[in-house]
């Protein structure tokens, strides 16, 4: 029946713009996480549209409202977070080479996105009781650093209680440490930045392992754990 071709007509010219509409949206992610490296966290939506090359009206016909466009970056964000972090996902070799690896690809995002991550902060801070992406990233390190830390307090018969509280202990502190760095025009160079914080891990990891009653060598090698990475994000 004619009639019958209406509603597959109307499908289709439906799935045609959402997918329209999905590829546009990742086009003005793009452009904007190119505008924030260049101009710094405080770019407004009319600077995104115009990075994006359109007018400000055209971006809110892809995007509810500036907090759609705020999330959608965020969104993004955190799949570049998790795969330039992915060595923190597999650490291996010695204690002090799995502390090093892990602060030095902390660092070393946080110095090369400095602009995005405080963009995210900002509107972390601005969004209420909406996703606050940053917490979400060291929570997901934290996360993972226990289960590490548990493995290998169990392999050495010890306490696996600790290993919460240290993990996220140990997340702030680099995190903590890493934005002062970043925020010191004076900042002492990258490499000795990082090493100076994994002999401070180091020191926080080998206290914990001494009350316990167990000496470890922070330059021989352990047996790498079998955990699985963290999931992505959605």
């Amino acid at each position: 029946m004619p009639s019958s071709a209406h509603p597959g007509s109307a499908d289709g010219r439906a799935k045609r713009w959402a997918g329209q509409r999905d590829r546009r949206r990742r086009e003005f992610v793009e452009a904007a996480l190119r505008v924030i490296a260049e101009r710094g966290p405080g770019v407004s939506t009319e600077q995104i549209a115009h990075a994006a090359g359109v007018a400000r009206t055209q971006l809110y016909k892809h995007f509810t409202d500036a907090a759609d466009v705020h999330g959608a970056i965020a969104e993004r964000a955190m799949q570049l977070i998790h795969t330039d972090l992915a060595p923190l996902w597999n650490l291996h070799g010695t204690p002090m080479e799995m502390i090093s690896s892990a602060v030095g690809s902390h660092t070393r995002w946080l110095s090369e996105n400095q602009y995005l991550y405080r963009y995210l902060s900002m509107h972390a801070l601005s969004a209420g009781n909406g996703p606050n992406r940053i917490t979400d990233v060291k929570t997901t390190i934290g996360n993972h650093l226990t289960r590490l830390f548990e493995h290998y307090l169990a392999l050495f018969s010890m306490d696996t209680r600790v290993a919460g509280p240290v993990a996220f202990g140990v997340v702030g502190l680099v995190d903590s440490c890493t934005a002062q760095w970043l925020a010191d025009p004076r900042r002492i160079g990258r490499d000795e930045f990082v090493a100076l914080l994994a002999r401070w891990v180091w020191s926080i990891l080998d206290d914990t392992l001494r009350a316990g009653g167990m000496e470890l060598d922070a330059h021989a090698p352990l047996a790498a754990p079998d955990l699985k990475f963290p999931p992505s994000p959605e």
